[in-house]
């Protein structure tokens, strides 16, 4: 692959970094992985190949383990799967209503109104809604881990070819 493919695929890892962590560019983490895949293909050998196959298993070993640890973080909290989904649908609207901070506002606001009904009590409901917030926090940090497993594989695949 040449300097001007390489770029590419460097600037595509990036958008990925930044979109695991910010959550607007969804599945950050599967993008970092798709270009080093990309990049492994194009190289070819023994080193594109093992390069594909780290970058494989980080991103989608912490694509399954975020989902994990989150939902078995939440299920020891007590806080349900369905207020999880009304969170999601309202950072959803929140995303479209309110530009840049509307995802992750649309989603607190409606973790707290799902958890302030389904509990009557709104100390209860904050108590859910932050371990909610803490919850998405470590799913953050286990993708954006995988992706930067990914990212180190192919910067050592670089430098060896």
């Amino acid at each position: 692959m040449g300097a001007l493919g390489e770029a590419v695929v460097l600037l595509v890892v990036v958008v990925g970094l930044v979109g695991a962590v910010v959550q607007v560019v969804p599945g950050g983490g599967f993008l970092v992985g798709a270009a080093v895949v990309v990049w492994a293909a194009v190289t070819g050998g023994g080193v594109g190949w093992t390069v594909g196959a780290v970058a494989v298993v980080a991103v989608v070993a912490a694509e399954i383990g975020k989902y994990l640890l989150a939902g078995r973080y939440l299920s020891r909290g007590g806080v349900p799967s369905r207020t999880l989904l009304i969170g999601g649908a309202a950072g959803v609207v929140g995303f479209f209503v309110v530009p840049v901070i509307g995802l992750p506002l649309g989603f607190v606001l409606g973790v707290y109104a799902a958890e302030s009904l389904r509990l009557r009590d709104q100390g209860d409901a904050w108590r859910a809604t932050w371990r909610a917030m803490k919850a998405a926090g470590l799913a953050i940090l286990v993708e954006l881990s995988g992706a930067l497993v990914a990212t180190a594989a192919l910067l050592v695949g670089m430098w060896q070819t």
